[in-house]
């Protein structure tokens, strides 16, 4: 089997290097992309909506602070002027605001400083030292970035101390209510939106992954919006053609091999009534050859579908002891190891031709053969079954590793069929096992030698 020259691949074609796909970070798929964008972005834009409610808030109440409060602050200074001494207490509380409130007394606060002339201080002071003409200032500091305390001589020389701060006005709790409402309206609609653009693209994926050997296609429903329908359309109309092609490159393979047969079967007998027994002999060497090549190639007609064997439970390792038992009665050094455990659903005549296939061949070029037996573990959601075929041949070089798997190629370039074989032995293994829901791929083993492994499906349906 090492060198395997007298089989081939299906036609596949030969696969060529492609660089390694670069290490992608965050989600996959494209629905997840678009729907985590969509919500980013609309975060991103709540996000700037909140911060420009905080601005207006904070731009409105200086324009409060500018317009009107210095005013309010020299009218209460003024009443407290007006009153008695003896009254001026029981007026603090009404004429106290939110953002001041006036104290008769001097209460300047020793850790006050000078105020700080930025783009709120410096106008707001200047603004109340101009609506306290009429009264006399003696200092302006202020306490951190907010408070502010003004001490003024009444007229009547009492002290007042202007206690002044800045009031925020925060923005409601509701309003973050209805931002985060917001938010989640618009991520389900965008979560709607994508899933309706990306839907169409599963189903047109899923679509391919069904069309199988068979090439039979499984027609898409043609509906939705335009250009999902035209797509699907397409799509129907491709697998169609695709199945059409195929149908008709088997029939002229399968015809042209079929007809042969008439006319081989008639030189046979022409080649029985000759004279020159050496020359009969040849004649017979090479119709036999030719006979071999034409069932091959009926056989690999019929299995560029697959297989019309239909699937059946299958005890793996009955059969693969059955095989094995009749190579040793022939006299063949086949061993084996390792077990299925449990039934397979396979096509028992499609499983056998692969594994009679492999094993030939290994014995053509390693001169015995070892099959090993593996089973992916119980709680693998999708248990597999692995049969390889190794042997101690010479090998196949690497770069016709999957060459070998196309039909009519032969590593072995002699005419000698009993060495080079038809060329189509590996091409109809690789069908049955894709029927089969399979693969089949060679190996170079430690040590040198190939190993033939063929994967199944190992659950029951």
């Amino acid at each position: 089997m090492s060198t395997v020259p007298a089989s081939t691949r299906a036609s596949a074609p030969e696969p060529t290097s492609t660089p390694a796909p670069k290490r992608r970070f965050g989600p996959r798929t494209l629905f997840a992309r678009v729907f985590w964008l969509m919500v980013l972005g609309i975060a991103i834009a709540q996000a700037m909506a909140y911060v420009a409610i905080r601005q207006e808030r904070s731009m409105a109440l200086r324009a409060l602070m500018m317009s009107g409060v210095e005013r309010d602050i020299a009218t209460g200074v003024a009443v407290l002027d007006r009153l008695p001494a003896a009254e001026r207490g029981a007026w603090l509380d009404r004429l106290e605001r939110p953002n001041y409130r006036f104290a008769l007394a001097d209460e300047i606060d020793p850790q006050a400083g000078p105020v700080e002339r930025t783009d709120f201080n410096g106008p707001f002071v200047d603004a109340l030292t101009q609506a306290m003409q009429p009264f006399r200032i003696e200092r302006v500091v202020q306490l951190g970035a907010r408070r502010y305390q003004l001490l003024v001589r009444l007229n009547d020389g009492s002290a007042v101390t202007v206690h002044a701060r800045r009031v925020d006005m925060p923005v409601p709790e509701w309003v973050m209510w209805v931002l985060g409402a917001q938010l989640i309206v618009l991520a389900v609609c965008s979560w709607m939106v994508v899933r309706l653009v990306t839907r169409p693209l599963k189903t047109l994926a899923s679509a391919a992954d069904d069309l199988g050997p068979d090439l039979s296609p499984r027609l898409i429903p043609e509906e939705g919006p335009a250009e999902v329908a035209h797509a699907a359309r397409a799509f129907n109309a491709m697998q169609q053609r695709i199945a059409g092609y195929t149908a008709e490159r088997v029939e002229i393979l399968a015809a042209i091999s079929h007809d042969l047969q008439t006319p081989i079967t008639r030189m046979r007998l022409r080649a029985d009534l000759m004279n020159d027994e050496e020359l009969r002999d040849k004649f017979r060497h090479d119709l036999n050859a030719m006979h071999l090549l034409v069932r091959e190639g009926v056989t690999y007609a019929r299995t560029l579908h697959g297989t019309s064997e239909v699937p059946a439970r299958l005890d793996a390792d009955a059969l693969l002891a059955s095989i094995v038992g009749d190579y040793e009665d022939a006299g063949e050094a086949v061993t084996l190891s390792g077990e299925a455990g449990a039934p397979i659903m396979a096509q028992p005549q499609a499983l056998k031709r692969i594994l009679v296939n492999l094993l030939d061949n290994a014995l053509a070029f390693g001169g015995q053969a070892e099959i090993q037996v593996t089973r992916s573990a119980a709680q693998d959601p999708t248990p597999r079954l692995t049969i390889a075929v190794l042997d101690r041949g010479p090998g196949i070089p690497e770069d016709q590793l999957q060459a070998v798997f196309k039909p009519f190629h032969r590593l072995e370039t002699s005419r000698n069929r009993d060495t080079g074989g038809t060329g189509l032995g590996l091409a109809i293994a690789l069908q049955l096992a894709t029927a089969m829901g399979g693969s089949l791929s060679l190996h170079h083993r430690t040590g040198g030698g190939l190993e033939a492994r063929l994967t199944l499906p190992a659950s029951l349906p």
